[in-house]
């Protein structure tokens, strides 16, 4: 199909259909790639026909408008031997006048060294024949050679481009037409009945294109507005809101902690739990980060049963546990990333948690989404400073392949000068505090308790990644040693499976040395019931360990995670645990909540 005959069709397609605004606006770009081409070629039609000599009356292009880069509409108008070109092509004059006018900042033009020159369209392995550019792509190469590629070969037509970019395309497919028509080439000649079809189709069709225009024209002016009038340029507001029904129960007559004192002898009450969350999320240079967020939530670990029922070994819910206590307005996130170079980033702040960048999982660590039990989103025993500190994060994954080493230090009260003060309890888990009643810590950014990790992922795909982990650091009067493992493999679109594994050894405990195990495995279901959706079911015996208690604690944990819509998220929960606290004598507890998520 020739090209004026491809802008006859999109011209009658938008003339005999009402389309949405998304889809006009693909015809609207389809039209112009196309006009945009035929146009660059018309503009200096006349010079492509004073090289044929077998024409007698050759063609004149006459420009009558002589701003070029005025902001009137193109008409073409053709009078026997003459073609005149009355005003500029939107939207292309006012990029080439931008260009010509100021300098163009290199940071807004991606680097041509990045590119690779291509002689045809088939050498873009992302551009079918299907695709509705396929044409337009394959006259600007052909004619012009004006289009390049990524050097894995790609196109990439999605990617956001400035106008400075755009400019700088149409500059160089005219400084091409220049000099095809320097050099007399003669197979590039329009024909009289293309420059008539086109002044027709101009005529014919004058109404569509100024409504069209019109409504670009109001987004355009839309958008201006609310970039006008948002918070920051640099910065965005996101937020988590999650409150959950809760309630459980225990058999047997109480439940005691792992040294035998009692913890219960009558049913817990339901309650409600809730977190809520605010993140400014801000970016200075596009490849930085620096998040600052503050928080609030409902009592930690009281405010549901596992949590009360079962304190020590991470039964309680993770997103309550997480949150900040009693109600408070706490700042629970302030950290800086940036990439000092390529493949490297780096991440500095008085407030981070380790969690937050090693041993995640696709499948079990986040208890809005996934889990909620604590020791199912973590390697439980990996984590002995569990909570808010001071340190710093580093990530190296060279030249973007399958391996990445991380490596983050967390100190538990880095922003305390004060020496040997109990202040830095609030940053270790339940679990510490059971070890290590006593003591006090020493407080600092090199101070005690801290806690080292490293990590080595091995990830080929999205389907399949295994990481390797070791943790260390000082804990009031003991230390601790710890290796993990931590996997994650997607049998299908629908199926996953996952687990966590850790061994280590604690030091001068309140049970003496002792060398603690760890695992959980679970399946995950994509897609079930409704798109988007995702359940979960795992199991796990967070800290084995014969010399604490007499039987071994084993964690189970079923979800379903119902997506409402893009920003709301309803999850009944079910957890059942058996042999709570390493106590053969405590009863099982079942517990039960419907937890809802919405994310802004």
């Amino acid at each position: 199909m020739s090209l004026t005959k491809n802008i006859e069709v999109k011209f009658r397609q938008l003339k005999a259909n009402t389309f949405s605004l998304q889809a006009m606006r693909k015809i609207y770009s389809s039209l112009a790639g196309s006009i945009s081409i035929l146009s660059l070629i018309l503009q200096n039609a006349s010079a492509v026909a004073e090289t044929s000599t077998s024409v007698a009356n050759s063609f004149k292009a006459v420009v009558t408008d002589e701003n070029m880069f005025a902001a009137s509409p193109t008409v073409f108008e053709v009078k026997g031997s003459e073609f005149r070109v009355h005003g500029p092509i939107p939207a292309i004059s006012p990029l080439l006048a931008q260009v010509g006018t100021k300098t163009v900042p290199q940071k807004q033009i991606l680097p041509t060294d990045t590119l690779n020159q291509v002689t045809s369209v088939n050498q873009l392995s992302d551009v079918q024949s299907t695709d509705w550019t396929f044409q337009a792509l394959q006259s600007l190469i052909e004619r012009y050679g004006v289009v390049a590629a990524y050097p894995n070969g790609t196109y990439r037509g999605n990617r956001a481009m400035t106008r400075y970019e755009f400019a700088a395309g149409i500059n160089a497919a005219l400084e091409r037409v220049n000099e095809l028509i320097a050099t007399g080439f003669k197979t590039h000649q329009v024909s009289r009945e293309d420059l008539l079809t086109l002044q027709r189709l101009q005529q014919e069709f004058a109404a569509e294109l100024a409504s069209l225009r019109g409504r670009v024209d109001t987004l355009e002016a839309h958008t201006a507005e609310i970039e006008a009038n948002q918070f920051s340029t640099t910065t965005k507001l996101t937020g988590l809101v999650v409150t959950a029904v809760t309630g459980g129960s225990f058999s047997g007559e109480r439940i005691i902690d792992p040294k035998g004192a009692e913890i219960a002898n009558k049913q817990p009450n339901a309650t409600i739990a809730y977190r809520a969350s605010l993140n400014l999320n801000t970016s200075f240079s596009g490849t930085d980060f620096l998040l600052v967020r503050l928080e609030t939530g409902s009592a930690r670990s009281e405010d549901n049963a596992s949590g009360y029922l079962e304190p020590n070994f991470g039964s309680v819910l993770d997103f309550s546990y997480r949150s900040a206590i009693d109600d408070k307005f706490l700042l629970t996130r302030l950290y800086y990333s940036f990439k000092p170079f390529k493949d490297f980033k780096v991440t500095l702040g008085p407030t981070i948690t380790a969690p937050d960048f090693v041993d995640t999982n696709s499948y079990a660590n986040y208890g809005h989404y996934d889990f909620s039990t604590l020791a199912l989103t973590n390697n439980y025993i990996l984590f002995p400073v569990l909570n808010l500190g001071s340190g710093a994060f580093i990530e190296w994954k060279p030249g973007s392949g399958a391996f990445t080493v991380r490596a983050v230090y967390v100190a538990g009260d880095g922003a305390n000068p004060i020496p040997n003060n109990q202040s830095s309890r609030a940053s270790v888990s339940p679990l510490v505090n059971l070890l290590y009643p006593k003591g006090d810590g020493k407080n600092g950014l090199f101070g005690n308790p801290n806690q080292t990790t490293v990590e080595l992922e091995y990830a080929p795909s999205k389907a399949f990644a295994l990481r390797l982990q070791y943790s260390g650091g000082n804990l009031f009067d003991g230390r601790f040693d710890v290796f993990g493992a931590n996997f994650e493999l997607a049998l299908s679109q629908q199926l996953a499976i996952f687990g966590r594994y850790g061994y280590g050894s604690y030091s001068n405990t309140v049970f003496g040395n002792i060398n603690p195990k760890y695992w959980m495995a679970g399946f995950a279901f994509r897609d079930l019931f409704k798109p988007g959706a995702l359940a979960g079911i795992a199991v796990g015996q967070p800290f084995i360990e014969t010399v604490v208690g007499n039987a071994t604690q084993t964690n189970f944990e079923a979800f379903y995670n119902f997506p409402i819509n893009d920003n709301i998220r309803i999850t009944p929960v079910v957890q059942i645990i058996t042999n709570p606290a390493n106590q053969e004598s405590n009863g099982t507890i079942y517990t039960g909540t419907l937890r809802t998520s919405i994310t802004f």
